[in-house]
């Protein structure tokens, strides 16, 4: 048992000062036989704590129904078996790139705009799912035996609001379920986030990528006593599909942790391991300061530049890292854990079956939902991730017109008459070519993920407005939802009636393949799954959903984490929603540490 407690001007355990120096690693975004390895890398790199959010949108994907929360038990315990000390910001919202910034779909969608303020009808679900979650936080906290020495309230609340009745009553909902270790709040280092995200009697601490001094004399303006601590050390970055890769110059980013030690503080390296978003919860983001502008989904890569890359391998930064964190360590560094081995040479999965996406949406699709006055969006179907097929007839005989879609969300496959005719977005959402009547039009809408962050954070998807045949609107559109989580029931892919493969076909396709594992036997520790040609869509091995692919980039290769994979015969899956390139698909050994434009979005 210990204590652990913030003092005038450090954190103190049983009463003597200590420094935390900690990096974020997401339990939610690494397979779980993989915990103790990445786990052994931060020890390696210097650091004496770990932090993770919690998504809420994982573990209560419908109203009261629950999945895996002990996950976040089992992680804290890995943990503490590493010899780390441990953080949770359990949210409720955690941005972090997330589906929806962690909140479930069906609470954005029921509570709109009230979501994240003091609206009673959202404390109480919030209250209901943080019963069913701190228990996993309380009974592993530092006075109690465990590694749990912070908990976060909210997150990067001054980027969003002013509510502070709102911020007050989480406080008291954590402590009422017997949170006991310091409670903190963390916001960028500019007066309105402070002002907006604080809250009094609480400990703030700081986001920042560089200027340490400067960020630290804000929040001295804010918090006069207490210590410093910048929680989120953004020493990478994420990227957006269709943009350029981003990357920082490891020296520089080495140059800004030494100063944030060099002020006496704290810190959290963002991220430290980033992982991977895998089955589809990689979030999106839309930019103006109003968030007004185009979507920019992230990609299925959470690799962040971080120091330890998203196979588990020490990058360059890894090792500045370390040289700068030896001098604050208690003693010397561990040695680092073996490196994770890839495949001994690439893998061709050679495609056997295919089944167009209307045979697959039979197979595994929930009820039609009969025509009505205006689509439904996802969140009244009740769909988090995956798409949605939208039915509706444009009346005849008539010339033809332009035909659109007003407020779509996200991107739509369209069909007239049986023939694919063109793709929409938000940002092009009427056809090249008019249509004319009568016609049978079906619109297959994907979520591409929802905004985790700003004002724009909990719009609805799928078609949010109708669809339009010149201005007149076309009534009676029927709609059926094909989850993403419909695959992941054991057997369910099974049922689909899978014919023989027709190249450059959107559908479903199914493969299998062999794996080498490396020198000595065993299977490997990672692959990449790469598609080459191929234009859009989800795939698995062995069941497990690795994530989206786009021909857009800049991310060509899906990690596939080695646990997944198995003796004898392996099976790929391929669900393309836009046309589908060569009858194949490749597993390689992995791809070396990403290159492309320094930069640094909030920084």
């Amino acid at each position: 048992m210990a204590d652990f407690t913030v003092g005038d001007d450090h954190f103190r355990l049983d009463g003597e000062p200590v420094r935390l120096l900690s990096g974020a690693l997401h339990y939610f975004r690494v397979h779980e036989a993989q915990w103790d390895h990445r786990l052994s890398m931060l020890r390696a790199m210097g650091l004496n704590c770990v932090e993770t959010y919690v998504p809420w949108n994982l573990h209560e994907p419908e109203p009261g129904v629950f999945r895996e929360v002990a996950a976040l038990g089992r992680f804290l315990d890995a943990a503490h078996r590493a010899g780390l000390w441990a953080i949770v910001r359990p949210g409720p919202y955690i941005c972090a790139e997330w589906e929806n910034g962690g909140l479930p779909a069906w609470v954005t969608g029921r509570f709109g705009r009230r979501v994240r303020t003091r609206d009673a009808g959202y404390l109480g679900v919030v209250e209901r799912w943080f019963a069913e979650l701190l228990p996993q936080v309380v009974e592993r906290q530092i006075d109690r035996g465990g590694p749990v020495i912070m908990v976060q309230v909210e997150n990067e609340y001054g980027s969003y609001g002013t509510d502070q009745v709102y911020l007050a009553r989480l406080a008291e909902v954590v402590r009422g379920h017997g949170v006991t270790v310091p409670l903190f709040t963390s916001d960028g280092p500019d007066d309105h986030m402070l002002t907006g995200g604080s809250v009094p009697g609480l400990l703030a601490t700081v986001n920042f990528g560089s200027g340490a001094r400067e960020a630290f004399g804000v929040l001295r303006r804010y918090q006069p006593e207490g210590p410093l601590m910048c929680m989120e050390f953004w020493c990478g970055w994420f990227e957006h599909w269709g943009a350029a890769p981003v990357v920082r110059d490891p020296k520089q980013a080495a140059d800004a942790l030494r100063e944030i030690l060099e002020c006496g503080a704290s810190v959290n390296i963002y991220m430290a391991h980033g992982g991977t978003n895998f089955a589809g919860w990689a979030g999106a983001n839309r930019s103006g300061p109003v968030q007004d502008e185009d979507l920019q989904p992230t990609v299925t890569s959470y690799d962040y530049d971080a120091p330890i890359d998203e196979y588990g391998r020490p990058t360059e930064k890894f090792w500045l890292f370390r040289e700068v964190l030896a001098g604050y360590a208690d003693g010397p560094l561990p040695d680092l854990p073996p490196e994770p081995a890839g495949l001994v040479a690439p893998v061709r999965a050679e495609l056997t079956g295919w089944a167009p996406l209307s045979v697959v949406l039979e197979a595994l699709g929930d009820p039609e939902r009969a025509g009505s006055g205006v689509p439904p969006t996802f969140e009244e179907l009740g769909v988090d991730r995956g798409l949605v097929r939208y039915r509706v007839g444009v009346p005849g005989p008539r010339r033809p017109y332009a035909l659109g879609v007003s407020g779509l969300r996200d991107r739509a496959v369209v069909f007239v008459d049986g023939v694919r005719v063109g793709v929409l977005s938000d940002e092009r959402a009427v056809l090249d070519a008019p249509v004319a009547g009568p016609a049978a039009v079906e619109l297959w809408v994907e979520s591409l993920g929802r905004v985790n962050y700003g004002p724009r954070l909990g719009e609805p998807k799928g078609i949010t407005g109708g669809v339009l045949h010149e201005r007149q609107f076309l009534h009676g559109v029927g709609a059926r939802a094909l989850r993403l989580a419909a695959f992941e029931e054991p057997g369910a892919v099974d049922a689909v009636p899978f014919g023989d493969v027709v190249v450059g076909r959107a559908g479903l396709y199914r493969g299998v393949f062999e794996v080498a594992g490396p020198a000595g036997g065993g299977l490997p520790d990672h692959a990449g799954l790469e598609l080459p040609g191929w234009t859009r869509g989800f795939a698995w091995v062995n069941g497990f959903c690795l994530g989206r692919y786009w021909s857009a980039g800049p991310q060509r290769t899906l990690y596939v984490p080695g646990p997944v994979l198995r003796e004898g015969d392996n099976e790929v899956w391929v669900l393309e929603v836009e046309g589908a390139g060569a009858p194949y698909a490749e597993l390689g050994p992995g791809v070396p540490v990403r290159t492309g434009t320094p930069g640094e979005a909030r920084g």
